[in-house]
C-alpha cells in the first residue's frame, strides 16, 4: 500500500496540523507493516500558482513549442498528478487560514485538478476520474466552525476540501479534526486529545 502525506503548514513544530498528519501516517505504519511512505511538504517545495500561460502549457502540450521553463513547469504538474493517482491514502494537513486553505495547498490542488486526468467533462457533466483511494483530512481550526450554522457558513476549509475531492471521484474521506487550538493551552490540548482518539478510532493497531 502506497500513502501519499502531505503537509501545508509554514509553522513547522509548531504547526497542529503537522502533528496530526505525522499521527496518523504513525498509525497507518503499524497497522499496515511494509508501508511505502512518500511525504510531499508543500511548504519546503511549493508548487507556483497558475498562470495564464501555465494553464496554455498543461492544457495543449505543445512539446515542440514549449520553452525549458515551460516544460520544466509541465514535468511538476505531471509528476504532482502521478504521485497523486499512484497512492492509495492520501493523507493531507489542511490548517484553517482565514476561513480557507494555505495557498501552498491550494496551488496543489489547482496542479492535480487535472482535466483527462482526474477528471472530464462530458454531455451529462464531469465525471471523476481518481475514486479508489482513500483522503484522511487532518484539519487544525484555531477556533470552532463545527457548531452553529453560523460557524458552518465560515468553513470554506473542509468543506471546498470534501467538494473537490468529490469533483474529482474520490468518496472515502475522513476527517481528523482539533479546533479551538487558538483558545488557549486547555483547550488546544483537548482538541488534540480528542484528534489522536479519533485516529485511534479509524486506524485501529
Amino acid at each position: 500500500m502506497k500513502v501519499l502525506h502531505i503537509d501545508s503548514s509554514p509553522l513547522a513544530d509548531a504547526s497542529v496540523s503537522r502533528l496530526l498528519t505525522k499521527s496518523i501516517v504513525t498509525a497507518l505504519t503499524e497497522a499496515h507493516p511494509g508501508l511505502e511512505v512518500t511525504h510531499l511538504d508543500l511548504v519546503e517545495t511549493p508548487p507556483p500558482h497558475l498562470t495564464g500561460e501555465l494553464i496554455q502549457v498543461v492544457k495543449f502540450r505543445n512539446l515542440d513549442t514549449l520553452n525549458a521553463a515551460q516544460r520544466e513547469e509541465l514535468a511538476r504538474t505531471d509528476h504532482l498528478v502521478d504521485q497523486f493517482l499512484a497512492a492509495d491514502v492520501v493523507v493531507i494537513g489542511a490548517p484553517m487560514y482565514n476561513f480557507s486553505l494555505p495557498t501552498q495547498l491550494k496551488a496543489w490542488i489547482d496542479r492535480v485538478s487535472q482535466a483527462g486526468r482526474t477528471f472530464r467533462y462530458t454531455e451529462t457533466g464531469p465525471i471523476g476520474l481518481a475514486g479508489g483511494r482513500k483522503v484522511i483530512i487532518a484539519s487544525a481550526r484555531g477556533g470552532l466552525y463545527a457548531g452553529t450554522p453560523y460557524e458552518t457558513a465560515l468553513d470554506h476549509q473542509e468543506a471546498y476540501l470534501r467538494a473537490i475531492l468529490g469533483f474529482l471521484g474520490i468518496t472515502d474521506i475522513a476527517v481528523i479534526r482539533a479546533e479551538g487550538v487558538a483558545m488557549g493551552p486547555e483547550a488546544r490540548a483537548k482538541a488534540l486529545e480528542a484528534a489522536e482518539h479519533e485516529i485511534r478510532q479509524l486506524i485501529p493497531g
